[in-house]
């Protein structure tokens, strides 16, 4: 296997993440059987039943991917389109939404995403701006972020990770919570590529978030909106950051959290409960990136790889795709992290080999690499 700091370990490292994205999706999905399940033990039971883990194998006649991957597809094909401003990009991205709308049946798509696509007019001048929503706090626009964070993962590309980040997830949440949740996925994919080391990952958040809110602010639109409903986001990672002692500036903290530690899975569920905004974990733009990374910290620790019943592979999908709450959403995050840390270390083969789109997951892996490779002009509105 090449190495990851080399340029084809680098490509490798962008067609896992994109390929067990889908993976973690179509695990977390699970035709919709425990996409809708509020109870992680039932859940672990059922993947019991089926022979475990490594017997299931997501096709495109069962076990398909959900809505996830479908717009998760969608921007990773708009980004490495033909554009040369960002204007132009963004009406790739209202266009590409609207047209995966298509590829929606029996994937449970959102009704947020639902609402808003048909409100996106790619083709006309700022086409794909919609109004404010004080109800577009759902997860939609995080869990299909994770291609920006592949194509603006240099360090030196931040500021256009948080603009287009922010933009495309405005395209249909409107709201802080919710297009915050995709900067935070676009940022997260980018550390993993880069190998910042996962604890630093939420002190980088807060970090980015005062840059997003200083651009929302230059931006003027919707700012008063914006900035009145700013503070839940925010302050609902500083609080779980400060519970896990991963905040810094917290006076005496400590890590208080031993990731090292299993949790049953009813007790796993009222952690994902208690971070949630409505009862259902992973649902919103905060949670379900916070989820998804809370279950990469699980495996991050882990000394070496081992396999079987512990290995990295399984214990992620214990935490991030077999939980009580929105557990495809918190499963395409936390998948494509560990692909793009781990590669397919530990990934047993039936949970790939037959996957929905896989051949299309890794194109586009591979286009996403070639793209990133090129000098990447700063994204305005007007210029790229």
């Amino acid at each position: 296997m090449a190495s990851s700091h080399t340029k084809e370990g680098l490509e490798h490292k962008f067609i896992n993440c994109m390929l067990l994205s889908g993976v973690g999706d179509a695990l977390g999905y699970k035709d919709a059987e425990f996409e809708f399940c509020r109870s992680g033990r039932a859940i672990q039971e059922a993947v019991t039943a089926l022979g475990g883990l490594s017997a299931m194998t997501p096709s495109a006649s069962k076990m398909t991917v959900s809505d996830d991957t479908v717009m998760h597809l969608a921007t990773a094909e708009a980004l490495v389109s033909d554009y040369t401003t960002g204007e132009e990009l963004y009406g790739n991205l209202a266009k590409s939404y609207k047209e995966c709308m298509k590829d929606m049946s029996g994937r449970a798509p959102g009704n947020t995403c639902k609402a808003t696509t048909i409100m996106l007019k790619p083709g006309i001048e700022n086409g794909y701006m919609i109004p404010f929503n004080p109800r577009g706090g759902g997860c939609g626009a995080a869990m299909r972020a994770v291609p920006i964070g592949l194509l603006y993962h240099r360090p030196d590309e931040l500021n256009n990770l948080v603009r287009v980040g922010i933009e495309s997830g405005r395209m249909t949440h409107n709201h802080p919570t919710g297009f915050l949740g995709s900067m935070t996925v676009a940022l997260f994919v980018s550390y993993a590529i880069q190998g910042k080391d996962v604890r630093e990952w939420g002190e980088g958040l807060l970090h980015t978030l005062d840059i997003a809110k200083q651009y929302c602010e230059e931006q003027k639109r919707d700012w008063e909106l914006i900035k009145e409903n700013w503070s839940y986001f925010e302050d609902s990672w500083k609080k779980y950051l400060t519970k896990i002692g991963f905040l810094s500036s917290t006076e005496g903290a400590t890590q208080s959290y031993d990731f090292s530690l299993d949790v049953n899975a009813t007790d796993y569920d009222k952690f994902v409960k208690s971070v949630s905004h409505n009862g259902t974990g992973g649902s919103s733009g905060h949670d379900a990136p916070m989820i998804a990374y809370d279950s990469i910290m699980r495996i991050y620790i882990m000394p070496e790889p081992v396999e079987g019943p512990y290995s990295r592979w399984e214990r992620l999908c214990r935490y991030g795709m077999f939980h009580g709450g929105d557990s495809d959403s918190t499963g395409i995050i936390a998948g494509a992290c560990y692909g793009a840390m781990y590669g397919r270390e530990g990934v047993p083969l039936n949970n790939y080999i037959q996957l929905e789109y896989r051949d299309r997951l890794e194109r586009l892996g591979k286009l996403l690499y070639s793209k990133s490779q090129k000098v990447i002009k700063e994204v305005t509105k007007s210029s790229i």
